[in-house]
């Protein structure tokens, strides 16, 4: 037990892992034994959503509301004078501080302040993503097609510096860890991998476990997704260009199978945090949170990045493991992946700030029949796509093609078979337009959907 009494706080945090991309949650295609061990010993939450952002780099918004608690539009409004709430104390790792915690990062930041001045310890403050080289775009074209491989060093990324990024993640927390363990002050850490993230970079040991032609397309898969240019995922965005257009299966296949090597990788690395806490003997008094910023597509509709409403896209996976959680236990009540800030201060016994829009899933995890704190998942992608789903519906508006999408999420959870036009819809989507313009009022939002919207 610390000194005052205080739980630990771990974070691992990836980048771009979508919700389906762990075995213990349901993937046998992936290898994931450490993140498998961290859902058989916690409780996860299947259905946590990333609020949305408002450019192309959809992590900058998640993070950042992840760490101010502020709700998408107003973290927008924050993001270039963070100063206030600096001077406020208002960050989740100054909170934490506040409430007797020391506090350490390493990895990817992307957030608009100096992580050095939020954190007591930062090392290897990483950019938003590992530089891309150009042999990384447009690939592979055929199976021919192989002068950019994972395992290449010279293409730098993530094996910029001599050793992969996701390896010195681990190294800097194991350091840290034993550093803890000759303390008594609780700590909370806030580990950050770039990966998965392109370029999705792995050791050829990994990749070769994942033989491409074992690889399944998802169900979802198109060659072309009808309103990519509508939507802002054309041929002109970044992570679109990652793959040929059209999409073919074996571009797909093999995108998929560097996604899953890098995966498993990191997971490898995981598990070197996890053995070093456990030898600490610090782990019966941490709370082990796991979790991505969102998802990501690799063909899915034949889209490749994270730039939109379909869950793939949007749900990361979510678990916490630690005292008094229960084991092995899944939670389907739809939250936001930005309430694990509120959560941690529940375990830290921190007095949610009023400025916090999002809640706590403690509740949740010692009832789960209790209703979400959210009676509707809002979500948007700049003013070019704006999402409103309940329990059992989802609906999608993409005001550059005045398209309206309408999905029943329990019959069709891959979101293949658009009802919108369908007369038994129309007061479903009745239903879902009145809550559009509630959320839009709750979340600052002054897109103007009343064109879109009377036509419901």
């Amino acid at each position: 037990m610390s000194v005052n009494g205080k739980p630990n706080i771990i974070l691992i945090f990836t980048d771009d892992q979508r919700f389906n991309t762990v075995r213990a949650l349901g993937n046998d295609q992936v290898i994931t034994p450490n993140l498998d061990g961290l859902v058989k010993n916690g409780t996860s939450f299947t259905h946590a959503y990333n609020m949305g952002a408002w450019h192309g780099a959809v992590c900058v918004a998640s993070r950042a509301m992840l760490v101010t608690g502020l709700s998408v539009w107003n973290a927008k409004k924050q993001e270039t004078n963070y100063a206030s709430l600096f001077d406020a104390k208002g960050f989740w790792p100054q909170q934490m501080k506040l409430a007797g915690y020391e506090t350490y990062m390493t990895g990817k930041w992307h957030v608009d302040t100096d992580a050095q001045k939020l954190f007591d310890h930062a090392n290897n403050i990483r950019p938003g993503m590992p530089n891309q080289t150009p042999q990384g775009y447009n690939r592979p074209l055929s199976r021919q097609d192989t002068v950019w491989q994972p395992w290449k060093e010279e293409f730098g990324g993530f094996w910029k510096g001599g050793k992969h990024w996701s390896e010195v993640v681990a190294d800097d927390a194991v350091g840290y860890i034993r550093e803890a363990a000759k303390k008594e002050t609780p700590f909370f850490m806030y580990l950050a991998f770039n990966a998965p993230h392109d370029p999705r970079q792995a050791p050829k040991r990994w990749v070769d476990k994942y033989p491409v032609d074992q690889i399944k397309l998802p169900v979802s898969y198109l060659d072309e997704y009808p309103f990519k240019t509508e939507m802002g995922c054309g041929t002109d965005l970044r992570d679109e260009q990652l793959a040929p257009f059209p999409r073919t299966p074996y571009a797909v296949k093999k995108n998929i199978q560097e996604y899953y090597a890098s995966i498993s990788y990191m997971d490898e690395q995981v598990g070197r945090i996890l053995d070093a806490l456990k030898k600490s003997g610090k782990l019966e008094n941490t709370y082990i949170i796991f979790t991505a910023d969102h998802g990501l597509s690799i063909g899915h509709h034949g889209l490749m990045g994270k730039q939109s409403m379909f869950d793939h896209s949007m749900r990361p996976p979510l678990v916490i493991n630690g005292p008094g959680i229960p084991k092995g236990e899944k939670r389907d009540q739809n939250v936001y992946m930005q309430d694990l800030m509120a959560t941690s201060y529940e375990l830290a016994g921190i007095q949610k700030p009023a400025h916090v829009f999002f809640n706590s899933l403690i509740p949740l995890i010692h009832d789960k029949n209790k209703p979400g704190p959210y009676q509707e998942i809002y979500g948007c992608y700049m003013n070019i796509q704006r999402m409103v789903r309940t329990d059992k519906y989802k609906m999608i508006i993409y005001p550059a093609a005045s398209k309206i999408l309408l999905f029943d999420m329990t019959k069709d959870p891959d979101e293949m078979h658009d009802i919108a036009s369908q007369q038994s819809s129309k007061n479903i989507l009745k239903e879902l337009k009145n809550k559009m313009i509630e959320q839009q009022k709750l979340m600052h939002d002054e897109l103007d959907l009343s064109v879109y919207l009377n036509k419901i």
